[in-house]
């Protein structure tokens, strides 16, 4: 656990970087640089004491030593020159091993006042290495503050959502365990800390046990080798390799490496894959080699598709993917759906909206494989995280509700009785078996493929529950177009339309009021056309993601002209505009777009083809009027 000396130390160096360094992956590289810097000069001074030589800071480097460095002698221009030297040199010290040749490869000093660097590597020459788990925590801790999100759609996986899923998934001492995106290997140090508390007799959670037996040196040798991670940021890889380093892997396996068009490692199988890979595909797609089963351009099918088949025959996996893998209607996701319900997938594990706030609003699903389960198992478990033990807001501060402990309860129960061959045919078993109640459920495979889409959506499959469609579902462009082309206007140059910026739109409230009215000269080449009756919906971000909607009425000449941010759905006869609104504005439809938005930073939007492959259910008029009569006389009371 994190001491708070050693936490004030850190927050201090950041303060002090701020001023001139402040992004915060950049301030995370320097004190990384700093820290590895002093580290090999304590090695030295180690071996000096125990009568050995030193080999980090020799020959020419020797100048550059610790020590030298913050001699009192030393004037602040001269500590600036001979540090900064120093670690653009040290790719070229023969005595350092490669990894530290990695570590240092690139690095330079970001400013030059001699005042900030004096002041930082003060702070940093209180660092000890004395205890080098408190020192990989503390590296943790430091890269917690690289919360934004990448521009490859990365974002840091909150701890407590780590360590549930390698409770889960409970990876052992002789299984090679790999993250293919990894990030700063948080999966990794969850999954080798999870190794060592099941080998160390004296921690609490074994004192009952006595066949918990210590790893030998052989075995800490051997775990080691066990443990791979790709990414493809080089920034990445060398935040991984330091912090696995400090948590003991003295020759950490990570590679710089894209998962998705890169072939050579191909052939590199895993017992054990946690990931959480990006989600965010680039404008046109990913461009994948062609040894994928799916064919697919989108980021998070490629990943889990290439997770799935790298599995070994016994493998396990625990992979955090949006809501769009879940039930989008597209040839890829239900292809990659089926496939995984028919060789791999076990459960689903549905969390709430805002775990990954306040850096991605991503509504998300952890996927539970196990190939060997898989196949003798003809049912796949679904369960529903309200709580995580954190508010869901911008802040999440702790708060006492959390159902991650009874969730990974009854998922490890359901998971042992599918090992026991235990007969389960309803949540029933589950239940008896640990006296809770519980919000699970068993769903047999063939429900999953009745209709071809293997939707994996927990409620649609809940006995009685709202969210199972009674009527057919039909997609959204079969009953609706999509922004209607102008050619079907009659054009009167002098004619008065109303005009509606993304402002007029309310949110969350389905009537508006235009705000003005133009000359159809003025906006019919430049703005989005629509007519009375009309669904508009916001398709840019943040607008879509607050509720930006409505439709439009009591326009001038019955024509609008509005945002070029909009999609206008007009219906095509069989379906009321006010169905299509609540159908548009439906968690089920919202929160699968903000996970297929493309684009990046603010001007992400929703694709046209997600709005127009939307299935939405589709009840007889008569009873889609008395819905649409209930639902406004409600409103009025």
């Amino acid at each position: 656990m994190l001491d708070t000396d050693t936490k004030r130390r850190i927050d201090t160096a950041r303060d002090i970087l701020v001023g001139k360094v402040p992004d915060p992956k950049s301030q995370v590289e320097q004190i990384t640089i700093a820290l590895i810097y002093k580290f090999m000069d304590d090695l030295d001074a180690e071996a000096e004491e125990l009568g050995g030589k030193r080999k980090f800071f020799t020959k020419e480097f020797a100048r550059y030593g610790w020590a030298k460095l913050m001699s009192p002698g030393l004037g602040g221009h001269e500590m600036l020159g001979l540090y900064g030297e120093g670690i653009t040199k040290m790719p070229q010290n023969p005595g350092i091993p490669p990894l530290f040749r990695d570590i240092f490869k690139n690095a330079y000093l970001p400013y030059r006042d001699p005042a900030t660097l004096k002041a930082f590597l003060k702070i940093i020459d209180e660092f000890t290495y004395d205890h080098s788990e408190r020192l990989g925590d503390a590296f943790e801790y430091l890269l917690s503050v690289l919360g934004s999100q990448g521009d490859a759609g990365q974002f840091r996986t909150p701890r407590h959502i780590i360590d549930f899923m390698v409770e889960v998934i409970a990876p052992q001492k002789g299984e090679t365990i790999l993250d293919p995106a990894c990030g700063t290997a948080g999966f990794l140090i969850s999954a080798y800390k999870h190794i060592l508390k099941r080998h160390d007799p004296s921690h609490p959670s074994n004192k009952s046990d006595r066949s918990v037996k210590p790893l030998t040196p052989d075995d800490r040798g051997r775990l080691a080798k066990n443990f791979r991670g790709y990414d493809i940021s080089p920034d990445m890889v060398r935040l991984s390799l330091v912090n696995l380093y400090l948590h003991g892997f003295t020759d950490p396996h990570i590679y710089e490496y894209d998962t998705l068009t890169s072939e050579e490692r191909w052939n590199e199988f895993a017992d054990v894959i946690l990931a959480n890979p990006p989600f965010m595909s680039p404008k046109g797609g990913i461009k994948p080699h062609r040894r994928f089963s799916i064919q697919a351009k989108r980021s998070e099918v490629l990943f889990v598709d290439y997770m799935a088949e790298h599995l070994t025959p016994t493998g396990r996996a625990g992979i955090i993917v949006p809501e769009g893998i879940i039930f989008q209607s597209q040839t890829a996701y239900k292809e990659l759906r089926k496939i995984l319900v028919e060789n791999a997938l076990v459960a689903v594990v549905s969390l709430p909206a805002g775990c990954f706030n306040p850096y991605s609003g991503v509504k998300t699903s952890i996927l539970i494989l196990d190939k060997s389960l898989a196949r003798q198992s003809d049912t796949i478990a679904f369960f529903k995280v309200e709580n995580d033990g954190f508010g869901l807001g911008a802040q999440r501060r702790a708060i006492e509700k959390n159902d991650l402990p009874q969730v990974q309860a009854e998922l490890t129960a359901y998971l042992q009785a599918l090992r026991t061959q235990a007969p389960i045919k309803s949540i029933q078993s589950i239940k008896s078996i640990l006296s809770i109640q519980s919000t699970a459920q068993i769903v047999p495979k063939e429900k999953l493929a009745a209709n071809g889409d293997y939707n994996l959506s927990g409620e649609r499959y809940r006995e009685g529950g709202a969210k199972t469609h009674i009527f057919p579902l039909v997609k959204l462009s079969e009953v609706c177009t999509v922004n209607p082309r102008k050619s079907q206007l009659a054009e009167k140059p002098e004619t008065r339309v109303s005009f509606v910026p993304m402002a007029d739109l309310n949110e969350h409230r389905i009537s508006f009021q235009p705000s003005g009215s133009k000359q159809l000269s003025e906006v019919s080449a430049s703005y989005t056309y629509f007519e009375d009756n009309d669904v508009l919906l916001a398709k840019v971000r943040p607008c879509f993601e607050n509720g930006k909607a409505g439709i439009a009425r009591g326009l001038l000449n019955g024509i609008g002209f509005g945002s070029s941010e909009f999609y206008v759905l007009r219906s095509n006869g069989p379906i009321l505009p006010e169905w299509v609104y609540f159908c548009v504005m439906h968690p089920l439809f919202r929160d699968a777009a903000v996970a297929q938005m493309t684009g990046t930073g603010g001007l992400q939007r929703v694709p046209r083809d997600y709005v127009e492959n939307f299935q939405i259910p589709l009840p007889p008029r008569r009873c889609r009027r008395r819905s649409w009569r209930r639902s406004r006389a409600t409103r009025k009371s």
